[in-house]
């Protein structure tokens, strides 16, 4: 039985995670459950899983859970929750489903423990891809992808060799706002936003879909995963979320992953890899899809994904601080405090005050984040 520990089990991908652990119950054991502000879901999930320890966001929250919580089990909170949760149970892997860069010390700690790590925190790869990725290698972690599009490239990859890979495409689905314009754009909406046409995500990765922040996190990511060039990674439309993305070969033979948009899978599929089980989405019929379009990216329509790629090729602090700016940009606009276009003007104005920083450690990585969200929330 495979023991799991999941950090940010109350949101989106966490939920659905246990979801995938409730289909197969002699195959996993939760050990650890770290949620954030609703503590009325975790405390549900407490008594149901039976994990050794609880984390919440806040010392106030733990006080507001501590009743609520089975007898005996171990609570905690904050950061330091996150990584206690992450580095010192029994657990064999470690879900990070956090949303933010919140999620990257914990991720950090799960490594050094020698912890299998299921990853669904973009942020952390992101902010600090060299320093994640070298001590994976070092300590003989797997960093096994949970994101749909990262899924599919690694199984994909699955038996190839990387020297006959010529590039790698991720797919977009082109968010909420794909076929309104740019002058369209400027009177949308919180709750026009939040309703993705295909899959079922947390508010800010359903905003960050919208913007294509997200596509352009992704890209940074695949980079790290894979190891390969920003040269070597696309981004293609494709509205129906069929395929998840593909890789093209030197042949010029291309391997694509495909499936109904159900995060259940990717998920499953890290859970339980190199094994396949059986799996609670709904098959996949491409005689009932009938067709399937694609188009390709408009940098112009989405300039934020442009941004990230640039800074990703920048490297240092660069996505470090195009991250930071988007999480707070999307936070005001989720609270009502900017129009959605300014999403991706804060982003921009902080990146033209931003002075890069080549190859930076831990500390150099925390002082521009903070710094940057310093920026982000004054404009």
């Amino acid at each position: 039985m495979k023991k799991i520990t999941v950090l940010g089990s109350t949101g989106s991908i966490g939920t659905q995670t246990l979801d995938v652990v409730s289909m197969h119950p002699d195959q996993f054991a939760v050990e650890a459950l770290a949620g954030g502000s609703n503590i009325k879901l975790l405390a549900e999930q407490a008594h149901f899983y039976q994990p050794k320890k609880v984390s919440v966001g806040t010392k106030q929250l733990a006080e507001e859970i501590r009743p609520l919580l089975p007898s005996g089990m171990e609570l905690h909170w904050g950061n330091e929750g996150l990584v206690e949760l992450a580095a010192n149970t029994e657990a064999d892997m470690v879900v990070t489903a956090v949303m933010g860069s919140v999620g990257l010390h914990s991720t950090l700690a799960a490594i050094e423990a020698g912890k299998q790590i299921g990853l669904a925190n973009k942020e952390t790869l992101v902010t600090a891809g060299h320093l994640v990725t070298e001590r994976a290698r070092a300590k003989g972690v797997p960093l096994l992808p949970i994101d749909s599009e990262h899924s599919a490239i690694f199984q994909c990859l699955n038996g190839e060799r990387m020297k006959d890979v010529a590039h790698i495409t991720l797919t977009a689905s082109g968010g909420s706002f794909r076929d309104l314009t740019r002058e369209q754009l400027r009177t949308v909406t919180v709750e026009d936003a939040l309703k993705h046409p295909n899959w079922s995500m947390g508010a800010k990765i359903t905003i960050d879909s919208a913007t294509m922040v997200n596509k352009g996190l992704e890209v940074i990511e695949a980079h790290w995963l894979f190891g390969l060039d920003y040269e070597q990674i696309h981004v293609l439309l494709h509205p129906e979320s069929i395929i998840h993305s593909y890789v093209e070969f030197q042949d010029t033979s291309i391997v694509a992953q495909l499936g109904n948009p159900d995060m259940r899978v990717p998920i499953q599929y890290a859970l339980t890899y190199p094994e396949r089980m059986k799996s609670p989405a709904k098959p996949l019929s491409l005689a009932e899809v009938g067709k399937l379009h694609f188009k390709e990216m408009d940098f112009n329509r989405f300039p934020c994904l442009r941004l990230a790629c640039e800074c990703g090729k920048m490297g240092g602090t660069a996505p470090t601080a195009f991250n930071a700016a988007n999480e707070i940009a999307v936070a005001r606009f989720l609270r009502g405090e900017i129009p959605f276009l300014h999403i991706e003007s804060i982003i921009e104005r902080v990146l033209e005050r931003h002075v890069n920083v080549a190859n930076p450690d831990l500390s150099e990585i925390e002082a521009c984040d903070r710094e940057t969200r310093s920026i982000a929330a004054g404009l």
